[in-house]
């Protein structure tokens, strides 16, 4: 039986019968070679239907113990228990882990290992395919409103430039006073470049592509993709700050949702 649970490194637990317990670091080796990451455990249970299954008996250590519990007048009545016997220290010896032993039962261990370590990757394609169609999902939900940022983008400043100019005319009425008008361009210029977000919704578009490529590349891509989505946040945080606006705003609500259900599923990536 081969378990697997997700971890950032690989952290193999392998539980082997004493009697093939020198199998251990070959069996270690194996699951490290064939999967890259994870906390695994394996575990080999054996079962013998033939007579080599029993303990040996130590029959001096027995006829030891049987005289001298004679001696102080056990048995008087010519019958007693055999299992608190038995589990005396040496009654029972177990088989010795020798090299006889391992050649005898190595092969199918092996075999068994191998197989199950197949059905392991198995597995894990099947979730891998099934956690690549939500990423994409939420890579999706980022490209969708990260288009409607975009197209709103634009019109913040002329909106900012027409309530600008009819909060300062409202001023001056009321205070009978005159304004330059290239002061108030220059007003308008500073809140344009400040609010400029083409640059970031440009670098976060090019980290959804990135992001996707790197899915579908055959190198392990965990930790590249932690790091796209953490650049990812930092993007949609400058654009929520630069936007100065409630609908873009809004917008960067969801980007940053589906981010953050990135970061979450990516751990899950090897």
């Amino acid at each position: 039986e081969v378990r697997s649970l997700n971890n950032r490194f690989i952290k193999p637990v392998i539980k082997l019968p004493d009697l093939i317990s020198g199998l251990e670091p070959e069996v270690e080796v194996m699951l490290r070679d064939r999967l890259g990451r994870g906390s695994i455990t394996c575990i080999v249970k054996t079962r013998s239907d033939t007579a080599e299954a029993a303990y040996p008996l130590n029959m001096a250590a027995l006829k030891s113990y049987v005289d001298q519990l004679r001696s102080l007048g056990y048995f008087k009545d010519g019958h007693t228990e055999i299992a608190p016997l038995l589990s005396l220290p040496g009654v029972c010896q177990e088989p010795t882990d020798d090299s006889a032993e391992l050649d005898k039962h190595g092969p199918v261990v092996r075999e068994l290992v191998s197989a199950s370590i197949d059905k392991l990757i198995e597995m894990r394609k099947r979730e891998g395919a099934a956690l690549f169609e939500e990423l994409n999902r939420h890579v999706t939900v980022i490209d969708t409103n990260l288009i409607e940022v975009e197209k709103r983008a634009p019109s913040v400043v002329a909106e900012y430039h027409k309530r600008l100019t009819a909060r300062v005319n409202e001023l001056i009425g009321k205070a009978q006073l005159k304004i330059n008008e290239s002061d108030l361009l220059k007003e308008i210029a500073v809140f344009a470049e400040r609010s400029d977000i083409a640059e970031e919704i440009q670098r976060l578009r090019h980290h959804c592509k990135q992001f996707r490529e790197s899915c579908k590349s055959a190198e392990h891509a965990g930790r590249k993709l932690d790091f796209i989505s953490q650049e990812m946040l930092r993007e949609a945080n400058t654009i929520a700050s630069k936007g100065n606006d409630a609908q873009i705003a809004g917008y960067v609500v969801e980007i940053k949702g589906a981010i953050d259900r990135l970061k979450e599923q990516v751990q899950n990536v090897e």
